[in-house]
């Protein structure tokens, strides 16, 4: 099919969309444990408004990054209203790719001694 995307072709990928495949790279969340699970693992830093999260959902969904599940959590820890999403094997792909491209990056500073050196 020639319109399948390569990782490399999605790259750079926005900011959202890189922190929503990091939260869901070890375990199934739904939208909102995302916002926290992002919250936390950036200090803060980034915080995701449910309108952003759930139009980047929708996005990687349509792009095979993610892919809602139906494995749920006991009944007595869940809310049958939640959406719970999963990584795809595409979504591992672009993952990686976006952070082979941001270590390029980071030797590129590097080189120009804008960057800490490792060590």
């Amino acid at each position: 099919m020639p319109d399948t995307p390569t990782p490399e072709s999605l790259l750079p990928l926005p900011v959202a969309t890189f922190h929503i495949l990091l939260a869901v790279a070890d375990a199934d969340r739904h939208g909102y444990a995302i916002i926290q699970e992002v919250a936390a693992r950036t200090n803060g830093e980034v915080t995701l408004s449910a309108g952003t999260l759930y139009r980047s959902i929708q996005r990687m969904v349509e792009l095979d990054l993610l892919e809602e599940t139906d494995d749920r959590p006991a009944a007595d820890e869940d809310d049958e209203r939640r959406r719970y999403y999963r990584i795809t094997a595409f979504g591992r792909e672009v993952a990686r790719a976006e952070v082979e491209r941001l270590q390029a990056l980071v030797k590129l500073a590097r080189s120009f001694g804008l960057a800490a050196r490792k060590g």
